[in-house]
């Protein structure tokens, strides 16, 4: 084996580690935004509940769907102030 084999076999390997980590980065990026829209989802679950176990007492409630989850998840409080003002509106 040359010194010009050792140096295509370095080349080569390099080349091929280099598509592992386009090729794994191409594959995880999705799996995050999954991941975060599962976690947002799951936060704006427990706020809702958290404010119709209070607002049943008023007889104040949102429904639970999943637009009011997606909102209260991904803006947080001002995602279920926002909320409470579309239901008393409208």
């Amino acid at each position: 084996m040359g010194a010009v084999d050792g140096l295509q076999l370095i080349l080569a390997l390099l080349f091929l580690a280099f598509l592992i980590y386009l090729v794994a980065r191409l594959l995880l990026t999705p799996l995050r935004w999954i991941a975060k829209i599962a976690v947002n989802s799951l936060f704006g679950l427990l706020l809702l509940w958290a404010f119709n176990f209070v607002g049943s007492y008023f007889s104040f409630t949102i429904p639970l769907n999943w637009l009011t989850v997606l909102v209260a998840g991904f803006l947080g409080i001002p995602g279920l102030i926002m909320l409470v003002f579309f239901r008393v509106v409208l």
